[in-house]
C-alpha cells in the first residue's frame, strides 16, 4: 500500500529518491510546495531563489558541478528564466538537471495560460509529462537519468489540476548518486560564438537520437481498444479521457517533444478516427497533421481553459455527460479579497481616495484593482509596475508624474524591480514607488525570501535592507510607513507626490496572517452610526451593513486593525463593547 500524495509532493520525493543533490526555486503557485516538501528531506540543498532566473543559474552551476539537479517553477516563470535555458540547450549538462514547468490552464492564479511545451519545441529539449501522481515521481528520475545520458536539460510538464491532485504513490529507498568529477570544458561550456557554433551541432546530433527514443520510451505507449476511437494524448488529460472512453484505444504521450512520429502513424492508421486531446495549444496535431494524418483536435476542442471529463465526452460523443461528484450547495459568488486586517487595504484606500494613477504588480496585493478600491490602472508581470510607471511619465510628462504611483511587493521588488528602480534614477525619472512590505512572500503562501531573514529551511539568514538598497541606487527620498496608520500614510503619498524627485515609500507592516498578536476585536456605537458607509468603503469583510443601512462589525473576522476606525467621520466604531448591533 503506498501513501497518498499531491503531485507536487511525489515530485519532491522522486528527486529524493533519485539522489538529486540541489534544488532551487521560486515561489509560484502551483509549483511551490515542491521545493517546500523537497526542503524536509535530508541531504538535498534547498533554497528560494530571488527570482527564477537566479533558480536556473544556480542549478546550472550544480549541474555542471556534477550534482543532479531538480529546479522548480510556474509556467510564467520559466519566461523569466529563457535567457539561461536556451543556452543550457547548447551546453548541456554533467549531473541531470530537471526543470519542473508547472503550467495553469484555466489561469487560477496567474496572468496567462500559455502553454510550454512550445519552449521545448523551441530549445529542442525532451519533455516529459506526467498524468498522476505515480508517474510524477518516476517520471523525475527518468528525466534525471535521460538528462545524463543524452546530455540535456530535461523538462517535465505539470498542470495545476496534477499539482495540487492527490493519488497513491509507491516510495521507494533514495538511490546513493554520487556526485560526477568535475571537469574544466571550456569548448562545452563557455557559449563565445565559436563554441556555441560547434554546441548547436551537438544539438541537432542530440534531436536526432531523441526522435528515436521517442519510438521505444514506455512512456509513450499504445492501449489498444474499441478501434472505433482512438485518443492520442498527455499528460492529466488522459485521465479525464479514460473517465469518459474507458473502451476506447489510446495513445498515451509520457514524451511529448520529440513526439514518435512512426508510432502516432501507427496508433492513426489502426482506428477509425483518431482525435487529439490537449489543453491549450494544438502542439501534438499541428505535428501530426503536418505529417498528413487525419485527426480530430482543436476543430471540436477549446483552445482555452482546462479540459474536462465534460467536456471530452460532449466533443467527442456528441452527448452531454454528467459526471457524478456531490452537488454544492447553493451559495453566492465571493471574489478573491483582501484578508480581514491586510495592510495593503490602507494604502489602496488612500490611493483611491487621492485618485492617482497606480502601474501594478504581481501579488496579493494586485486585489487592490477590484471593487471598492479599485486602485490599479496595470498589471503585466512581475517586476514591470516600476518600468510601466517610468514609461508614463516619459509619454506623458511630469506633470502627470505627480499623479502617478507603482507599487510592488517586497518579494516582487527583490524578484525583478530592482533593475527598472536603477532606471529610474538614471533616466532623470520622478516616479514614486511604494514598496508593499508585508514580511514575506504572502500570496503562495508565505514563503520567504531575503528580505525576511529567514531560508526554506527556516534557518536564520542576513536580512537585505531595503532602506539601504534603495539609497544605493541613488534613491535620496525614503520614507518608511505603516499603511493602518491613515494620517501618516495619507500625509507622506501627498508630499512625494509633489517632490520632484524620485522617491521610495516603504509600507511596511507584516501579513495579518503572520502577525500572531491576539487584539480584542472592535465594535459600532449604534446611537453613533449614520449608515454613511465610509468604513464600508474599505472593502474589508468583517464589516456589514445591515437592517437600515447599519454598520456592525462580525467578531470572527475582526482583527482590531483599526481601519475603519480611522476612517469613521462620526467615531462611531470603538473598541471591545456590546455596542454592535
Amino acid at each position: 500500500m503506498g501513501d497518498l500524495m499531491l503531485g507536487n509532493e511525489a515530485i519532491a520525493r522522486g528527486a529524493y529518491e533519485a539522489g538529486v543533490k540541489v534544488g532551487t526555486a521560486y515561489p509560484g503557485t502551483p509549483s511551490t510546495e515542491i521545493i517546500e516538501n523537497l526542503s524536509r528531506y535530508p541531504g538535498v540543498y534547498t533554497e528560494w531563489a530571488p527570482n527564477e532566473k537566479v533558480a536556473l543559474e544556480v542549478g546550472i552551476g550544480s549541474s555542471i558541478a556534477g550534482a543532479r539537479t531538480l529546479v522548480a517553477m510556474k509556467h510564467v516563470g520559466v519566461n523569466v528564466a529563457a535567457d539561461p535555458l536556451l543556452t543550457l540547450a547548447y551546453t548541456g549538462v554533467s549531473g541531470g538537471l530537471v526543470l519542473i514547468t508547472a503550467d495553469d490552464p484555466g489561469m487560477h492564479s496567474s496572468q496567462n495560460e500559455q502553454d510550454n511545451r512550445g519552449y521545448a519545441r523551441m530549445a529542442k529539449l525532451p519533455i516529459l509529462e506526467p498524468s498522476d501522481s505515480q508517474e510524477a515521481k518516476d517520471m523525475v528520475r527518468l528525466s534525471l537519468e535521460l538528462s545524463e545520458e543524452y546530455d540535456s536539460p530535461v523538462l517535465l510538464r505539470i498542470t495545476t489540476r496534477l499539482a495540487h491532485s492527490q493519488s497513491i504513490v509507491e516510495t521507494a529507498e533514495p538511490s546513493q548518486v554520487e556526485l560526477k568529477p568535475y571537469q574544466k570544458d571550456a569548448a562545452k561550456y563557455v557559449m563565445l560564438p565559436v563554441n556555441a557554433r560547434a554546441r548547436h551541432a551537438k544539438v541537432e546530433e542530440r534531436r536526432q537520437k531523441l526522435e528515436e527514443l521517442a519510438e521505444t520510451i514506455p512512456i509513450n505507449r499504445i492501449e489498444w481498444g474499441d478501434r472505433r476511437i482512438g485518443i492520442i494524448t498527455s499528460g492529466v488529460v488522459y485521465q479525464y479521457a479514460k473517465e469518459v472512453l474507458p473502451d476506447a484505444s489510446y495513445l498515451k504521450l509520457g514524451m511529448t517533444n520529440p513526439l514518435p512520429r512512426r508510432l502516432i502513424e501507427e496508433f492513426v492508421r489502426g482506428v477509425e478516427t483518431a482525435y487529439v486531446i490537449e489543453e491549450l495549444e494544438p502542439i501534438i496535431e499541428e505535428s501530426v497533421r503536418s505529417w498528413g494524418l487525419p485527426v480530430h483536435g482543436k476543430d471540436l476542442m477549446p483552445r482555452m481553459g482546462e479540459l474536462s471529463p465534460e467536456i471530452i465526452a460532449n466533443r467527442v460523443l456528441g452527448e452531454t455527460v454528467s459526471i457524478s461528484h456531490p452537488a454544492p450547495a447553493a451559495l453566492p459568488p465571493r471574489p478573491p479579497m483582501m484578508c480581514p486586517g491586510c495592510p495593503h487595504r490602507g494604502m489602496f484606500f488612500e490611493l483611491n481616495r487621492s485618485k492617482v494613477v497606480v502601474s501594478g504588480d504581481i501579488g496579493c496585493y494586485t486585489l487592490g484593482a477590484s471593487p471598492p478600491l479599485s486602485s490599479m490602472d496595470t498589471t503585466i508581470c512581475m517586476g514591470a509596475s516600476i518600468g510601466a510607471a517610468l514609461g508614463m511619465e516619459k509619454a506623458r510628462g511630469k506633470e502627470f508624474a505627480r499623479k502617478l504611483v507603482a507599487v510592488i511587493g517586497d518579494s516582487t521588488f527583490i524578484h525583478s524591480g530592482i533593475t527598472p528602480l536603477v532606471d529610474v534614477v538614471y533616466n532623470g525619472g520622478t516616479t514614486t514607488v511604494i514598496i508593499l512590505d508585508n514580511r514575506t512572500t504572502a500570496m503562495t503562501g508565505h514563503q520567504n525570501h531575503p528580505g525576511t531573514g529567514k531560508r526554506v529551511s527556516g534557518e536564520t539568514a542576513p536580512s537585505l535592507d531595503l532602506e539601504a538598497l534603495v539609497r544605493a541606487i541613488g534613491i535620496e527620498r525614503v520614507r518608511v510607513i505603516d499603511p493602518l496608520n491613515v494620517k501618516e500614510t495619507r500625509q507622506v503619498l501627498k508630499e512625494e507626490l509633489a517632490a520632484e524627485a524620485p522617491s521610495v515609500i516603504i509600507s511596511r507592516r507584516p501579513c495579518v496572517l503572520i502577525d500572531k498578536t491576539v487584539r480584542p476585536p472592535l465594535a459600532v456605537d449604534q446611537e453613533k452610526c449614520n449608515g454613511c458607509t465610509a468604513c464600508i468603503r474599505t472593502g474589508c469583510p468583517g464589516l456589514e451593513l445591515y437592517e437600515e443601512k447599519k454598520v456592525r462589525i462580525n467578531t470572527q473576522f475582526c482583527t482590531s486593525c483599526t481601519l475603519c476606525a480611522q476612517i469613521c467621520p462620526l467615531d462611531a466604531i470603538v473598541e471591545g463593547g456590546t455596542a454592535n448591533g
